[in-house]
């Protein structure tokens, strides 16, 4: 049992390479969806074993995960479970993570996947071999050998050598554009009208529902918005409502905001209506208990940052807010009452020891150790300050920026996708300026992590795209 407890972090991201090669992101330029999905799921597995390899760690929640995963076999399968689009081809797979040491963890993943564990067997054999001489509690190590002749052999494509080859191949924007943008025009051209349609259906129902205001957390096609407030306008009997998000459930959201899902009927739209008021209650209960928690910890504001992939329901934010104010409720912490007045924090499950983001505000571990909390507090107020200072500039010239590059390249519109900072977005922004390309006048432009054309005719391009 503890060889498989203490099974490396870097024996399981060597162990796992088959799997990331599967459903690496960069993969699925040409399907921001599929590749939303795995970004968020990756995500959530890297937590999972962080949390196996936290020393003392004991239950850990399941985690369910949904990837798409490539075909990277030279045939593609012949059982009509994958999906195909242009020369890409994935299937969606869905799997609970419940296993209590890493080695295991990682054996799931593969097998969930379809994916082989030949590459594992030495370490599997080193376990059985171990574990009936080794002492109880004593680790032993047992890295995982990749050599070259093992794809020679095997017929398996080498991830790093594809990576390199899928940089080496990424195309210059000027030729990228040359390519594409005709297609882009023809495609925005063909959705004016479904545009005005939309402006207009989503006019009339914030004015009509009373709503401040109706989005949409993944980027659906124009026409696909339109029938979903249309499936909404033949509901509107509900008033009072905050902001109207559609997303992958129905409920609310940590922030307050009530979400319709995409894939639900009617009849369960009806329902989350109906069950509004005790929404509203737990809502006023977190921010009671968010109250209660910046009082024990010298003013800090507790704040639930939006990230890309599914939204935090409602239910989750109370637990997780619960559970801590919990933890601190019995701690006589030394804070001084507005010490750390200005600053922020976010809490999560996920993560074994708590940390600085880089824009200033803290991402605390739920069940943290409130002394160790309380010393990491104190010792970073000054350095989160100070990121937070440097976050607003970065901010504020990055708002500036946008607005001189939307006016000097006579874009229709510009924007980011969440994932991008502003770091990553003011030089890009400033370079885009430089090249000023007639090809981008009056198109709806994107700054992502990938190039592609959306079938509305957004343009997409890498923040970091070459010149």
């Amino acid at each position: 049992f503890s060889c498989r407890r203490n099974l490396s972090g870097a024996d399981a991201i060597n162990a796992l390479r088959p799997f990331y090669f599967a459903v690496h992101p960069d993969f699925f330029g040409r399907h921001p969806r599929e590749r939303e999905v795995n970004e968020n799921s990756l995500k959530r597995l890297n937590g999972y074993l962080e949390n196996l390899q936290k020393p003392g760690a004991r239950s850990i929640k399941p985690a369910n995960l949904t990837f798409y995963v490539r075909d990277t076999k030279e045939k593609a399968d012949s059982s009509g479970s994958l999906l195909a689009s242009g020369n890409t081809r994935f299937r969606p797979v869905t799997f609970t993570l419940q296993s209590k040491d890493v080695l295991s963890t990682v054996l799931d993943v593969l097998s969930s996947c379809s994916l082989s564990v030949e590459h594992m067997q030495d370490v599997l054999k080193a376990e059985t071999e171990k574990s009936s001489t080794q002492q109880p509690g004593i680790a032993f190590y047992c890295p995982i050998k990749w050599d070259k002749t093992y794809y020679t052999f095997t017929g398996f494509r080498d991830p790093e050598q594809e990576l390199e080859q899928a940089r080496r191949v990424e195309p210059t924007l000027s030729l990228w554009l040359r390519n594409n943008e005709p297609e882009a025009t023809k495609k925005q051209n063909a959705s004016l009208p479904r545009r005005e349609e939309l402006k207009r259906l989503k006019r009339e129902l914030i004015q009509k529902l009373g709503l401040l205001d109706i989005r949409w957390q993944r980027k659906w096609g124009v026409a696909h918005k339109c029938c979903q407030l249309q499936s909404l306008g033949r509901l509107a009997t509900q008033n009072g409502l905050n902001v109207q998000f559609f997303t992958d459930q129905s409920g609310m959201n940590a922030s307050g905001h009530v979400m319709l899902g995409t894939m639900d009927v009617h009849h369960q739209w009806t329902k989350l209506f109906e069950r509004l008021p005790s929404y509203r209650s737990m809502f006023q209960q977190s921010d009671w208990l968010k109250e209660r928690i910046s009082h024990l910890l010298g003013g800090i504001q507790v704040i639930h940052i939006e990230r890309m992939g599914p939204a935090l329901p409602l239910e989750e934010h109370y637990s997780t807010l619960n559970t801590f104010h919990k933890r601190l409720l019995p701690q006589r912490l030394s804070l001084h009452p507005r010490s750390m007045q200005g600053l922020t924090m976010s809490l999560e499950n996920d993560r074994s020891t708590p940390c600085l983001h880089e824009m200033g505000h803290f991402i605390i571990p739920t069940m943290c150790d409130t002394l160790q909390l309380q010393n990491f507090l104190q010792s970073q107020a000054q350095e989160a300050r100070r990121r937070m200072q440097r976050r607003d500039k970065l901010e504020a010239e990055e708002e500036d920026i946008i607005s001189s590059c939307l006016q000097d390249l006579s874009l229709h519109s510009l924007c980011k996708e969440p994932s991008v900072s502003s770091s990553q977005m003011i030089p890009c922004c400033r370079r885009l300026m430089e090249e000023r390309s007639p090809q981008m006048q009056g198109l709806h432009l994107c700054i992502s992590h990938f190039y592609s054309v959306m079938q509305d005719g957004d343009l997409c391009i890498p923040w970091d795209w070459k010149g």
